[in-house]
């Protein structure tokens, strides 16, 4: 893995007014880092902090707001109540979609009969795509619904929209999503990116558009509802915080309340419980609904696991709705399984995957793209997740398993591209995921001519493409990003936000920090460097389920201990054994939290490294010279003589390795003596190797491959990819002793898998100029650093 970067945020001491102001919500403390915490994200007035802290203080906004859409909802919902018209929920498969849809089953329920006049279905993830499809509208078209509303789901199934109005059926689309460059030909499209981007409702995720609908029908016909709004707000909280939106404006407010109904509900005897399903969960993920990780721990990866591991997750939407607890404890006992089968499946898809990671040279790579038949789609996002943040580079993985459709692993309801393939079990399909500084969607929207199917937003997307475009595909991102960064370089990140010791964990800086939440985009959980630490006790094992038996994920335990104190701080850290724990004293990156289970506050082990980390990277700077700016006869002879030249600019870093090794064996410095290159386009060089190909088939000449890479400049895997282009521009190459013989036949051309097998041999020759102007411009640090980058690790999520 390249070395990761570690950051801290920069300090600005607030004011002494607002540390005040702050302290007034943290008696027990001096309250100093929640106020450098909250002044550095920007909450810098007492109006501000009342707002943030307590949500009484905020006014929450209309959901008129949305203006003459949210009026036209409310009018087509009036009319088919009047009219008895049924009604059809659309939803999506993701923690997102599925509270979506029980927020409208729950909510529009009180205005139409469920199962008579209301009904809902949800895509199967394994075998549709997110949004609207022909085949299901057909279905609702049969059962009679004359009205469509979607949740999560919906703004760019233009196509699907019109089938829907040619078969009699209005659309009411609410999402959060990308929008359409045109609106769509619905009754109402409620999507918060229509608004301006400081609006208080811009952030909102699916759930919380759902809840404004609903919110503005009760606000319509307010005599006909029997069950309080409020009922649904903890539905909106476990969509907000599983989604990962923004938790700002709107947003954040729902959330307060919604995990404050949260908790009022578990502390209920299980009989007694509103959500007995809800609170079922909580007791299997041992949790007790009181912190916004138990949803984004708990509940948000257990709902998302159902249809990752089974497809279809529409009971779901019973285990979040009904009152039957006998039901909800057998659907959250299925749902606690599927969540522990895809524990195990995603931890052999890492396994699989660090291993292919090992074959490829990351300091030349900038876009990963990884494909394997056996692996399930279901898990690839989650995967792709981790592999981007270790890596600080987009990751894309892809499976090659079975017929169905592609794992979008987010409810864009976006179907951005799509072309005839013929045979559909040719294709394969899988996750992306981005780092904050890349656009992915952008990225792979500008490879659609490759693909079949891709939908997503910058974090995330999901595709489908042709196996045999997967090398073109790779080439072409991979050339894409580098030519957008130009020379940033891609690393992977952690930033810190606070310095703090061993002795300032536990309840009073964990009550301080707490102030700032629930967390999320835009105010992640705060992240604390600890210095010169040391750990102890460490021990690890695989997690059990509900029932005992044991499931193929680990977790290390461990005591933390520094100089501030003689006490030792109880750790975790997921996904990891305790011997990936550094020896000796080391740096790391935490978070501070409360186990309910165990009752007692601990941290979460995010990254470590050794304290001595810093003085690792001047090990060989002494073994290696930098020749590249001075020509050799200007160095000493003795010094030419005691040092091994390496004038052939590499195109890796095993390259640069292999030779260094052999150096350090020879007892020898390194001269690293390349000249910055001088490339002819690669278009050219396509255009030499086609005239020389015609020379020697006209003089009937042999040549050997030394010859034409001389020529050309080129290496041998592009020479190879030139070589299959010639052939099926009708050449004939055949090896002769330590020769080729060249024949021509110009009837012979079979254009489509010419032009291919050019663009390949294109890309090939751009890749490897790129790596050789990379190797000639990189700084001397940089290259001592990578030769010498010790091994960091980094915490995974539960």
């Amino acid at each position: 893995m390249p070395e990761q970067q570690w950051i801290l945020t920069a300090t600005e001491q607030p004011p002494t007014w607002f540390i005040q102001a702050v302290k007034q919500y943290t008696p027990a403390s001096s309250g100093l880092y929640a106020a450098q915490l909250l002044w550095q994200r920007g909450i810098k007035d007492k109006s501000e902090l009342a707002a943030f802290i307590n949500y009484k203080a905020y006014q929450p906004t209309s959901p008129f707001e949305f203006g003459q859409e949210m009026f036209q909802a409310v009018e087509r919902l009036q009319t088919a109540r009047n009219a008895g018209e049924k009604i059809a929920i659309w939803g999506d498969f993701d923690a997102d979609g599925i509270t979506s849809t029980a927020v409208l089953w729950d909510g529009l329920g009180q205005f139409f009969g469920q199962n008579t006049l209301l009904v809902y279905y949800i895509p199967n993830r394994l075998t549709q795509s997110h949004g609207l499809n022909n085949s299901g509208i057909d279905n609702l078209a049969k059962q009679d619904c004359k009205l469509i509303v979607t949740c999560d789901t919906g703004s760019t199934n233009i196509n699907e929209i019109i089938y829907a109005k040619q078969l009699g059926i209005d659309v009411i689309v609410t999402d959060h999503h990308t929008l359409p460059e045109e609106r769509p030909p619905v009754t109402a499209i409620i999507n918060p990116r229509y608004l301006p981007k400081e609006h208080q409702l811009f952030h909102l995720s699916g759930v919380a558009v759902a809840y404004k609908l609903v919110e503005a029908l009760y606000q319509t016909l307010p005599d006909v509802p029997q069950d309080p709004l409020e009922n649904l707000l903890d539905l909106v909280a476990v969509g907000l915080i599983a989604d990962l939106v923004q938790l700002s404006g709107d947003c954040r407010y729902l959330a307060q309340l919604g995990i404050q109904r949260l908790q009022e509900d578990f502390k209920q005897p299980a009989t007694a419980r509103r959500r007995p399903g809800v609170g079922r969960l909580l007791e299997l993920c041992q949790k007790s609904g009181d912190r916004p990780t138990d949803i984004s721990f708990g509940l948000g990866p257990r709902i998302n696991a159902v249809s990752r591991i089974q497809g279809d997750a529409s009971f779901c939407v019973e285990l979040l709705t009904s009152r039957d607890a006998k039901r909800c404890n057998e659907l959250a006992e299925v749902t606690e399984l599927a969540n522990t089968r895809r524990k195990s499946l995603q931890k052999d898809v890492q396994a699989q995957v660090a291993q292919k990671l090992t074959q490829l040279d990351l300091s030349t790579t900038s876009v990963i793209v990884l494909v394997d038949p056996q692996w399930p789609a279901g898990v690839l996002g989650l995967v792709a997740g981790q592999v981007a943040q270790e890596t600080g580079r987009p990751t894309i993985l892809l499976s090659t398993e079975g017929v169905g459709t592609e794992d979008w692993g987010l409810g864009t309801g976006q179907d951005s591209s799509q072309s005839l393939i013929p045979n559909p079990q040719s294709l394969a399909r899988g996750s992306a995921r981005s780092i904050n500084s890349v656009d992915l969607y952008q990225l792979v929207k500008d490879q659609a001519h490759l693909l079949h199917r891709f939908g997503g937003h910058p974090f995330a997307a999901g595709l489908s493409l042709p196996v045999e475009n997967i090398p073109l595909f790779t080439q072409a991102i991979n050339q894409q990003l580098r030519q957008s960064l130009g020379s940033t370089n891609l690393m992977p990140t952690v930033k810190a936000d606070l310095t703090v010791t061993v002795a300032d964990l536990g309840k009073e800086l964990f009550l301080e920090l707490k102030l700032l939440e629930p967390c999320g985009m835009g105010n992640p959980v705060p992240k604390l460097l600890i210095q010169n630490c040391w750990f102890e006790n460490s021990w690890h094992r695989n997690q059990q389920d509900w029932q005992g038996k044991k499931v193929q994920y680990i977790k290390t335990e461990f005591d933390i201990r520094d100089d501030s104190t003689k006490s030792p701080f109880p750790g975790i850290w997921w996904g990891h054994y305790k011997d990936e724990l550094p020896i000796g004293k080391c740096d790391c990156i935490v978070e501070l939290d409360y186990n309910t289970f165990k009752k007692r506050y601990e941290i979460r082990l995010i990254a470590v490294r050794p304290s001595a980390n810093s003085e690792l990277t001047t090990h060989h700077s002494a073994l290696i010279l930098d020749w590249r700016d001075f020509p050799c006869e200007k160095h000493s002879e003795l010094t030419k003589q005691s040092a091994l030249i390496l004038e052939d600019c590499p195109t890796s870093w095993d390259d640069l390795r292999g030779w260094l090794r052999r150096s350090l064996y020879n007892q020898q410095q390194l001269a690293i003596a390349w000249s910055k290159p001088n490339h002819q386009p690669p278009k050219e060089i396509w255009q030499t190797l086609v005239g020389i190909a015609k020379f020697l088939s006209r003089t009937n000449q042999p040549v050997t491959r030394l010859q034409l890479l001389q020529k050309l400049h080129i290496r041998e895997q592009s020479l190879f990819l030139g070589i299959k282009a010639l052939k099926y521009w009708g050449f004939t190459v055949k090896r002769q002793d330590s020769s080729l013989q060249i024949t021509w036949n110009p009837s012979s051309v079979s254009e489509i898998k010419a032009d291919t097998a050019v663009a390949q041999f294109l890309a090939a020759v751009s890749e490897e100029q790129f790596q050789q102007k990379y190797f000639a411009e990189v700084p001397l640090s940089t290259i001592v650093a990578i030769i010498n980058h010790s091994f960091v690790t980094f915490g995974t999520e539960k």
